[in-house]
């Protein structure tokens, strides 16, 4: 699969059967950060001044026809702030989905900057302090990529390239394992780079200093990435057929149990009841009929014992079936996935 990008002709290969994120910011200027983002710093300073603001922008899609129109107005995201601390690094990072093996492309322009003039991404994001992160610098001339481990960022590599102000450009990026491939409208940087320092992450813009950068609209193609909570499930439903339903719960922001992870995956986001919020906050257990079955709600525990789940587990049942029997075979099927799941963390990744 292949997808060209913008007039520079900047060639990805995708994929196979990915999926597709389309970041705009609207159609109207606006002060504060996008619906959807979040700001974030590294280094010392003042937080990023970021805002919607309109500008000229050529399209990111090559146009279907030489008469097609060539720039519109339409709806960037700016970093404005220009406080000149030599190590602040303000970051818009995109919260909607977390990537593995994906294909990036965004408009930038550097618009301006004394101390310093540069814009760029940071990917597979996992804080401020851990990332990669592929910028373009007007005042020094280049393009380099480097990674953030526990705050510390590793020697930069890259090519010397023109780059210049109020200019629109285009920055992609591919992550296929842990290959890493750059380009700069529609130029390779560099040969590709592996490391495995980070294998999924988010997405975001970064600056530097006093730089002020206007972002446009940019294109994700990437593989959706399966929960681990999720595969863990279908592995465990694929070893024991004959469980007619299983769901995991987990607690949302308002400490409302839904669920996290389903044999029915259309469920997956539902909201549960006071049962799986008892199981995960007290680790109690219930156990109910229905025609043909029995359902056992049942705590999911971490290393240390405690609580950090419920599993809810719909199984057959047989001529006699206690509800210590079903409890007991509910508890196998727990046990199972504790097995797999050790930590609150294991199950958010």
């Amino acid at each position: 699969m292949r997808r060209i990008f913008c007039g520079f002709w900047l060639v990805l290969i995708l994929p196979v059967a990915g999926a597709e994120i389309k970041l705009t910011f609207g159609d109207v200027a606006s002060n504060g950060i996008p619906a959807g983002f979040h700001a974030a710093l590294a280094g010392g300073g003042r937080p990023g001044e970021w805002k919607i603001i309109m500008d000229a922008v050529p399209p990111l899609l090559a146009p279907l026809s030489s008469q097609a129109l060539v720039v519109a107005r339409r709806a960037v995201v700016a970093q404005t702030g220009s406080d000149p601390t030599d190590e602040r690094f303000p970051m818009l990072i995109y919260d909607g989905e977390t990537f593995k093996d994906f294909s990036l492309a965004t408009h930038f322009k550097i618009a301006g900057g004394t101390v310093e003039q540069m814009a760029g991404v940071v990917f597979r994001y996992q804080n401020e302090s851990n990332c990669y992160v592929l910028r373009a610098s007007a005042l020094g001339n280049n393009v380099r990529f480097y990674k953030v481990v526990g705050g510390i960022r590793s020697d930069p590599i890259g090519p010397e390239q023109t780059v210049s102000t109020n200019t629109w450009h285009v920055l992609g990026v591919q992550c296929q394992g842990n290959q890493i491939t750059c380009w700069l409208d529609g130029q390779l940087l560099m040969p590709p780079l592996h490391d495995d320092s980070f294998g999924a992450g988010k997405i975001g813009f970064r600056t530097k200093s006093d730089a002020i950068a206007y972002f446009g609209d940019t294109t994700v193609i990437y593989t959706p990435r399966l929960p681990r909570a999720q595969a863990v499930l279908q592995n465990v439903l694929k070893e024991q057929p004959r469980i007619v339903g299983l769901r995991l719960y987990t607690l949302d922001d308002g400490g409302r149990p839904r669920v996290l992870a389903s044999k029915e995956e259309k469920e997956i986001g539902q909201a549960g009841t006071d049962s799986e919020l008892d199981a995960i906050r007290d680790g109690k257990v219930y156990f109910g009929r229905t025609k043909g079955t029995v359902v056992v709600t049942l705590p999911l525990r971490d290393r240390n014992g405690d609580p950090i789940a419920a599993v809810r587990v719909e199984l057959k049942s047989f001529l006699g079936e206690t509800q210590d029997n079903a409890v007991t075979r509910g508890m196998m099927v727990v046990k199972t996935i504790q097995e797999r799941v050790t930590s609150k963390e294991e199950l958010a990744e």
